[in-house]
């Protein structure tokens, strides 16, 4: 028996999409590695990957993180 259980962090009434099993959960079921969020209600979380999308597609696309920018200085 152990001495310490390992709980999952989250409370009920935060929303998770879980992306090993791609649906969307009520408080913690699944393990932290496997979810996005917390997220306000059900319907956000759905949108999860699509968020996740449009998001990396912003960071992409900011000057702010470009390697090549000739007004960069070291």
């Amino acid at each position: 028996m152990a001495l310490f259980k390992r709980g999952t962090a989250g409370k009920p009434g935060e929303w998770y999409y879980c992306i090993k099993h791609q649906k969307v959960e009520e408080g913690p079921e699944c393990r932290a590695a496997d979810r996005l969020g917390p997220y306000a209600s059900p319907e956000e979380a759905a949108r999860a990957m699509e968020t996740a999308r449009e998001r990396n597609e912003e960071w992409r696309n900011d000057p702010r993180w470009r390697d090549d920018d000739p007004a960069a200085t070291d």
